[in-house]
């Protein structure tokens, strides 16, 4: 099966993150890069609602699970059948990063391929949806539009790969089913043996944080269970739309996630109003609000007795992002609050140049 393998891409999904929508996503990330010292060359990482239950990477060589629940839900075989199939997909990655640097007319650097595909299902409606994208050095590469199937890119360097996958139209339905029906079946198999894991609760740590008095204040949750939130900045009462800048929700590593948003005032007008950072999340019988005021912020000037925070140590925390997911996100794989119209996609295999070893019938080469 397509699922099984983890070779036939379908997607990365852009879904509506609130407090209130239960959406579960189903999802394999892999990324190859070169160039980068100490750090695998290929990793896959299988989430389900932002929880890693799968790993694989070019140093060990090996499928393994990151949760307990996964080792039931999977015959025995599961794992020797997935290391071998994900080894094959390890060098056809090697040879997509060099045929993607001769058309860019690369030559050394550190240089990165990813590609994501997975599907989507919302508990309340029924509805399901999915979503595939390419990257190629952190830039969008090669998309599938899911209402008139067909690859498109907006880089003439991928021109030639959509042109051949466009011509691979029995596979691409073969695929649609599989995003559309089997993905789904899954993703719904999974949610029910890791259902105390994937279903619990865990509340959000709220930190006003300020570099100095010049600097955006920034509302930081962190630690919180399950992904969806909602991050807002009140003026006086009232929900701001302006002068506020919204991050991704990210994963922590340890199975929560974080987020941030930016206030861009100026210090004598956060004086003279109330403005407060008011979160609500499903752990949470009451929102949580924080008033902007000097004894709520934590600056690196005056920083409060006790507080060690300071850009070191959001900077680890983003690194160990990118350790634990083994990607680099591109720009449009962004949740945050923004809720973010489902696209549907499919994926198809295609004749793979020479230099690929496309021995698996579902690996992607350029």
């Amino acid at each position: 099966h397509k699922h099984e393998c983890i070779v036939g891409f379908t997607a990365l999904l852009e879904v509506t993150d609130s407090a209130a929508v239960r959406i579960t996503d189903y999802l394999y990330v892999y990324s190859g890069s070169s160039g980068i010292p100490n750090h695998p060359e290929f990793m896959i990482v299988g989430l389900v609602d932002g929880e890693p239950f799968v790993h694989y990477d070019s140093s060990s060589h090996e499928m393994t699970p990151r949760q307990e629940w996964v080792t039931k839900a999977v015959d025995p075989d599961y794992w020797d059948r997935n290391t071998q199939v994900s080894m094959g997909t390890e060098q056809n990655f090697k040879n997509n990063i060099e045929v993607a640097k001769l058309r860019f007319n690369q030559t050394g650097g550190i240089h990165t391929f990813q590609q994501m595909y997975g599907c989507e299902w919302d508990d309340e409606t029924g509805a399901t949806g999915g979503l595939e994208q390419f990257g190629y050095d952190g830039s969008d590469f090669i998309a599938l539009d899911f209402k008139t199937m067909t690859f498109v890119t907006p880089v003439q360097q991928a021109f030639l790969t959509t042109v051949k996958w466009n011509h691979d139209s029995a596979i691409l339905w073969k695929s649609k089913a599989y995003l559309t029906q089997t993905c789904i079946v899954w993703l719904k198999k999974y949610v029910s043996y890791g259902k105390s894991t994937l279903e619990r609760t865990v509340r959000p740590e709220v930190s006003l944080l300020q570099k100095d008095p010049s600097s955006p204040v920034t509302c930081h949750a962190t630690g919180f269970f399950p992904r969806g939130i909602v991050v807002t900045w009140q003026k006086d009462g009232e929900d701001m739309h302006s002068d506020v800048e919204v991050g991704e929700t990210l994963p922590n590593g340890d199975g929560t996630f974080q987020i941030s948003s930016k206030l861009t005032v100026k210090p004598e007008d956060w004086k003279m109003n109330s403005y407060s950072c008011v979160v609500q999340h499903k752990s949470l019988q009451d929102d949580i609000a924080v008033l902007l005021e000097d004894k709520n912020k934590r600056t690196n000037q005056g920083k409060r007795r006790g507080d060690s925070w300071g850009e070191g140590l959001v900077a680890a925390a983003l690194a160990l992002v990118a350790v634990v997911t083994g990607v680099v996100l591109w720009r449009k794989c962004r949740t945050g609050n923004r809720k973010v119209k489902t696209q549907r996609t499919m994926a198809s295999t295609l004749t793979c140049f020479k230099a690929c070893n496309c021995t698996q019938s579902l690996n992607w080469c350029l």
